[in-house]
């Protein structure tokens, strides 16, 4: 049993709470009186309490976030209902702006905002001590990092088994982009780089292959970032796997060096794109060369075994359909392995609130609070696009379909224009945007490619066969074995090639 406990929801359970890490670490002589207890959101919320309850806890912390704000409101409201004395306490980037209007608030004893890492501890001792802070909002001071007590031995030999580490170097953003809430984190602060690297090591010796970075831009500081690649570089070893985050137009000669030494999917560069329209970029604030940006696309997928992640967004103000579709091209051309399309979000504190009467944004008032309509996007233009991000990866980004996803173009109409259709026309042929099976899936791409798209039943069969023995499927589907009777069944022991699963590529 444990006088505080740290708590929050996950998103998945390979997640693993880095925030309430460092308030652990951070609690000084009540570190001792402190434990974390991180779920999921598919955990039931009575479930959650009960196990929060077994601790017999006097405070309660809970890191609040976009993904699991309304479940945990629903922990909360329960936990006071049965607990009406228990302290409970929240943080996290969705109570940290515009707190007044959120129902789980009103139901906390006390909000601490911005970054907790030394404040929470200061207002438990307080607490544990007898004396009531005198405001329920509590405003954090940024830390310096050298401050602030590193967090990474306290991931267990579970996490390193079978989570994904979180690890940072820098924390803020040097750039204002409207959408984001790093916008507000500025200036950039490094975490003293010696420290950093040796408790990367000790994590390696404890087995961790698998490393995420946070920093919003990994390649800011030339002289870092080159430190932080050699030392992966010069610890090598099969199953090593190393996240960033990158700014798209900035990978100078130096990291150029060394990203070509790395083996083929050792690195995954994360790369915000966000918009190919200069004039919506300038709405939004988001400083961006597009032809050096093109150039180290080029370069990555030419001479190196990076992974790219690349990442689009539909909604932005001024930005069409029309428009979204020549970025989305353009970036087709450009080859990533993968193309995240986002529907933009209305997070907390963040001043793309500018722009909602020129260009009539409306979102949802509810979490992930995803833009509804705007003056250039309707309603159902953005349903078509919930649609067209959903089954885009599916198909585009899983790798189950390498060899099949351009056949969906290569005869008719650009990349977007051809994708849309097959989105309107697989969503109006299954009426849903989630649970469609593998197999079905594999069925319906060989129909639309035969039926809208002109391509032969053979053809078409032939490289859905290549994809599934290349996705290491040993059950083949019965239609395309009888579209292709010659070809040999694949061997029981064939294997998918290309190391990590995309789960852990893209856990977030």
């Amino acid at each position: 049993m444990a006088d505080i406990v740290l708590s929050t929801l996950n998103a998945k359970y390979i997640h693993s709470a880095f925030g309430l890490r460092y308030l652990l670490a951070n609690m000084g002589e009540l570190r001792p009186r402190t434990r974390i207890l991180e779920f999921d959101i598919q955990r039931r919320p009575v479930d959650i309490v009960d196990a929060l309850l077994a601790e017999n806890p006097r405070i309660v912390g809970f890191g609040v976030y976009i993904w699991n704000v309304s479940q945990t409101a629903e922990v909360v409201s329960t936990l006071r209902r049965l607990l009406p004395d228990l302290t409970i306490i929240l943080g996290g980037p969705e109570v940290s702006f515009e707190i007044d209007q959120q129902p789980i608030v009103e139901l906390a004893d006390y909000v601490v905002t911005g970054e907790a890492d030394l404040k929470f501890a200061e207002v438990c001792a307080s607490l544990m001590a007898g004396e009531k802070p005198d405001r329920k909002i509590i405003s954090s001071e940024i830390p310096d990092p050298a401050s602030i007590l590193s967090p990474y031995d306290l991931y267990d030999e579970d996490d390193a088994a079978h989570r994904v580490i979180y690890v940072e170097a820098s924390r803020g953003c040097p750039f204002t982009c409207e959408f984001c809430l790093s916008s507000l984190e500025i200036p950039v602060r490094q975490f003293p780089l010696e420290p950093f690297l040796a408790a990367m090591d000790r994590l390696l010796d404890r087995g961790v292959t698998q490393f995420k970075f946070v920093d919003r831009t990994f390649n800011l500081n030339l002289k870092v970032g080159k430190a932080i690649l050699q030392f992966f570089l010069d610890r090598m070893r099969p199953g090593l796997f190393v996240h960033f985050e990158m700014i798209p137009d900035r990978l100078p000669q130096g990291l150029r060096d060394l990203v070509t030494q790395f083996p083929p999917g050792a690195l995954q560069f994360e790369v915000g794109v966000q918009t190919f329209n200069p004039e919506v970029a300038a709405l939004i604030s988001r400083r961006q060369k597009y032809d050096q940006l093109e150039d180290n696309f080029q370069f990555l997928r030419r001479s190196t075994g990076v992974h790219i992640h690349a990442d689009l967004i539909v909604g932005l103000p001024g930005e069409s359909l029309d428009s979204f579709g020549e970025g989305f091209d353009r970036l087709v051309a450009l080859a990533p392995q993968e193309i995240q399309v986002g529907i933009l979000k209305r997070l907390r504190g963040t001043p793309i609130v500018r722009h909602d009467s020129q260009w009539e944004m409306i979102y949802n008032p509810n979490p992930p609070y995803e833009i509804l309509q705007n003056k250039l996007l309707s309603f159902g233009d953005l349903q078509r696009m919930r649609s067209f991000a959903r089954f885009w990866d599916l198909v585009g980004n899983s790798g189950n379909f390498v060899e099949t996803t351009p056949m969906i173009w290569r005869r008719s109409g650009t990349p977007f224009q051809s994708f849309l259709q097959f989105s309107d026309w697989l969503f109006e042929r299954t009426e849903a945007r989630h649970g469609i099976a593998l197999t079905r899936l594999i069925q319906l791409l060989h129909e639309f490619l035969n039926s809208e798209q002109g391509v032969s039943p053979a053809a078409a069969a032939e490289a859905l066969w290549n994809d599934c023995l290349s996705a290491g499927r040993t059950e083949i589907p019965p239609f395309l074995r009888e579209q292709l009777p010659d070809r040999a069944p694949p061997p029981r022991a064939s294997m998918r090639a290309g190391g990590l699963k995309r789960q852990a590529r893209r856990a977030a």
